[in-house]
């Protein structure tokens, strides 16, 4: 996969997104200004580029101007500051692929540039045990190659998103693009534009025209990640795409065809949400042609050592730690949770375990949970070790709990209950 290239004007702000990208798993150079991310970006392709808004001579919107004018389909995440979301709003309608506010997590930073990042190859594996998975990627097989809209259902963290893509990635549309929108992540008075595009002219700021995601991703699969978060005014434009296979631009006067597959996620009850008055009943069942409900991992026992052990692997080699496996009362451990937060919240207890692992393979006293109550099997040594953590890195983040919960990859809320368990 190619790099990400990270354009910031300050030097620390550079290292450290590099080094969380690392973290990450995935390679970064870095440039000080617009100008010479230009020249980069002429000579060496980028998988990605992120970068900040305020720089000297070219600044992050000019430069995402000029990368639009030269691709439209180079993804580019745009950092900006606390506060200031009339900007994003600005950036997103210039055609950013997402963008960040400051200050942010490494958890917030990694979903932003896993959400822009293009995801390359066939076939994406989908590592499974459990027998109820296998046959729903057999399911997920024989409908990819149709058209048929497909919900999915499930809990957050259990892979909705991941799924979409085998299904694009595993049917005849697999070598045109995939675009994901999360419809819970972009403003409401941005999401008509984002989705649909607009004519120039249309309202003020709209210096050009604007194609928005559905037609970006023409010939392919547009997927719309929590689609029950989707304002219900904006709901029968939708409903639109999906019966007449076109597309209303904000001040346009007329409709543009397209050739999309739709492929819809959520964690909520669409039926009671319809009940409710919250989702029109009719987009429901042109959404729900194809429902597949994805199960919890506390569902799916077997794929907790797969998963964790490819996260171990993963995790070991992006910090260069020779872990090698689990000790058996470690992964007894990960077996009796109850994993509320799904594969999300195994992946971050598999990174902190790798890094607080000094050698050999990981065990009890290595894993660190992101509930405050401590889990069966914790042991003086564990609570010892869990202290000394967290006491030190708020001593190297002078005492700020936001920046030492950012560190250690759990919430502020957490570092507090255990301060208070800890006592004076």
């Amino acid at each position: 996969m190619k790099p990400i290239l990270v354009v910031d004007d300050d030097p620390q702000m550079r290292s450290a997104l590099k080094e969380a990208i690392h973290r990450i798993g995935l390679g970064a150079e870095a440039c000080e200004n617009g100008l010479e991310a230009i020249g980069r970006i002429s000579r060496t392709g980028y998988s990605l580029v992120v970068t900040d808004m305020k720089m000297p001579g070219m600044d992050g919107l000019a430069l995402l101007r000029e990368i639009r004018r030269r691709s439209a389909s180079q993804p580019v995440l745009v950092i900006t500051g606390y506060g200031t979301v009339e900007n994003a709003v600005e950036t997103m309608r210039e055609g950013a692929t997402n963008y960040l506010l400051k200050p942010f997590s490494f958890e917030a930073l990694k979903k932003a540039v896993e959400s822009a990042m293009p995801r390359p190859g066939r076939d994406r594996e989908i590592l499974t045990a459990d027998p109820g998975m296998k046959k729903i990627l057999a399911l997920a097989r024989n409908i990819a190659a149709s058209d048929i809209s497909v919900l999915i259902h499930g809990e957050s963290g259990t892979g909705k998103e991941l799924l979409a893509r085998y299904i694009h990635e595993s049917g005849r549309r697999a070598e045109r693009p995939f675009v994901a929108v999360n419809c819970g992540a972009i403003p409401e008075n941005l999401m008509e534009s984002e989705l649909f595009g607009h004519e120039k002219g249309a309202f003020t700021g709209a210096a050009d025209r604007k194609k928005g995601k559905i037609e970006l991703a023409g010939g392919g699969t547009i997927l719309l990640d929590e689609i029950g978060e989707m304002p219900l005014a904006l709901q029968p434009k939708l409903l639109r795409v999906l019966q007449e296979r076109e597309v209303d631009r904000v001040g346009g006067k007329e409709p543009v065809p397209v050739d999309v597959r739709v492929i819809a996620t959520t964690n909520r009850d669409l039926q009671k949400e319809c009940r409710e008055g919250r989702f029109r009943e009719d987009l429901f069942y042109r959404l729900n042609v194809f429902p597949v409900k994805l199960p919890p991992l506390r569902e799916r026992p077997a794929d907790i050592p797969l998963l964790a052990g490819h996260f171990a692997e993963k995790f070991s080699a992006a910090e260069e730690k020779p872990v090698d496996g689990f000790t058996a009362e470690g992964m007894e451990l990960l077996k009796r949770r109850p994993w509320r937060g799904n594969i999300r919240e195994l992946e971050n207890v598999i990174r902190r375990a790798v890094l607080l692992c000094e050698r050999g393979a990981i065990g009890a006293d290595s894993l660190l949970f992101d509930d405050p109550a401590e889990p069966a099997g914790f042991n003086g040594k564990i609570r010892d070790m869990e202290k000394e953590l967290i006491l030190r890195t708020l001593k190297e983040v002078d005492g700020n709990k936001a920046r030492a919960a950012k560190v250690l990859g759990v919430t502020v809320r957490t570092i507090r209950n255990k301060l208070n368990e800890y006592g004076p």
